[in-house]
């Protein structure tokens, strides 16, 4: 008993959503003493879904491994490629395929919803005392992770608020000066894809207007809509944020300036196209900017800001990118310069 509350009290110990797979699997290994373990994660389009290895521990290995949340899709296994665990998404509950080795099958839900399996190698099938044990886990991480979804989540939208922004950006700053030669993807033989992580800042246009002429609960809903429009055009890995009011931020990992823009612009032409119930039509504009070597939150966040502030004031309805502009001279980039920004 005393191990199983050691695991527990270091699997709560983390925030961060990464470290706490690795650190399940470190437990049951430990525990249960599978022959292999992994949590693969459903990700990619509803027409073509992929298995994301979250964390993995292959028989005979000691190291747990991982694919990097920014390897290219199109190089994961198909979700079909693994009925097993296709299966256990669909039937949301945990079930034994004899072997050998015996396979055991959990699903692992978040948010709601279950996106993610738990799959064990065993050399015999698991009694239903470790059965039980691997549940009773399971239900632990499951409420340590809606207590972080309450710390971390807005509440109207589900997505991320403000005050994890900062330590988000560090993180992936981080992963950024690591990039490519220790990203766990390597490990599996997957690499993560090329590119830089982006900023970008959308606000809807003439917000207030919703509120006076249709109420706050109307606004809400539009809030609302706009954070399911979000997920669906942005990918599993992009960060999306609410920072308070109409104001969103997402970071993003792209090849270049042209895909960093044109998943802003796939948004901005979903948004002008969808009708909001008693809203109707609105448009959203966004700046952007790529994170810098030595940014901060704030001097990277100003940046982006900036340029939305130039789409606000030259039409609205559309995506500008800070580097563009000081490269047409609309803007001065004052961390280079030390000048204060004229418009």
């Amino acid at each position: 008993m005393s191990r199983v509350v050691e695991h527990l009290a270091e699997l709560t110990g983390f925030r961060d959503r990464d470290v706490l797979d690795v650190t399940l699997i470190a437990a049951l290994k430990d525990l249960v003493d599978p022959l292999g373990a992994a949590i693969y994660r459903r990700v990619g389009a509803d027409d073509q879904p992929r298995w994301l290895t979250r964390a993995c521990l292959a028989p005979g290995e000691q190291a747990i491994t991982a694919d990097s949340v920014w390897v290219d899709l199109e190089g994961l296994p198909l979700l079909q490629a693994h009925p097993e665990r296709q299966a256990c998404l669909q039937r949301q509950e945990a079930f034994s395929v004899p072997g050998p080795p015996a396979m055991a099958y959990f699903p692992l839900l978040a948010e709601g919803e279950c996106c993610a399996v738990l799959e064990l190698h065993t050399a015999q099938p698991l009694e239903p005392d470790a059965v039980r044990l691997v549940g009773s886990i399971l239900r632990v991480v499951r409420n340590f992770q809606a207590l972080l979804d309450y710390s971390e989540r807005d509440t109207l939208t589900g997505l991320l608020n403000r005050k994890t922004f900062d330590e988000s950006f560090l993180r992936i700053a981080a992963r950024d000066a690591s990039v490519p030669s220790q990203m766990p993807g390597k490990l599996l033989g997957r690499p993560p894809s090329a590119g830089r992580t982006w900023l970008g800042v959308i606000d809807i246009d003439h917000f207030k207007l919703v509120n006076d002429n249709h109420g706050h609960l109307i606004g809400d809903e539009v809030l609302l809509l706009l954070a399911r429009l979000m997920r669906g055009n942005f990918r599993f890995d992009d960060h999306l944020y609410r920072f308070g009011g109409e104001e969103f931020v997402v970071l993003m990992r792209c090849k270049g300036a042209a895909d960093a823009a044109s998943a802003l612009e796939r948004l901005r032409r979903t948004v002008r196209n969808y009708s909001f119930p008693r809203a109707g039509h609105i448009t959203v504009s966004a700046g952007l900017t790529e994170l810098r070597e030595g940014d901060t939150p704030s001097v990277a966040f100003d940046r982006a800001d900036r340029a939305l502030y130039h789409a606000k004031q030259h039409g609205r309805d559309q995506v500008r990118d800070h580097a563009v502009l000081v490269a047409e001279g609309h803007l001065i980039d004052s961390a280079r310069t030390g000048q204060v920004e004229i418009f």
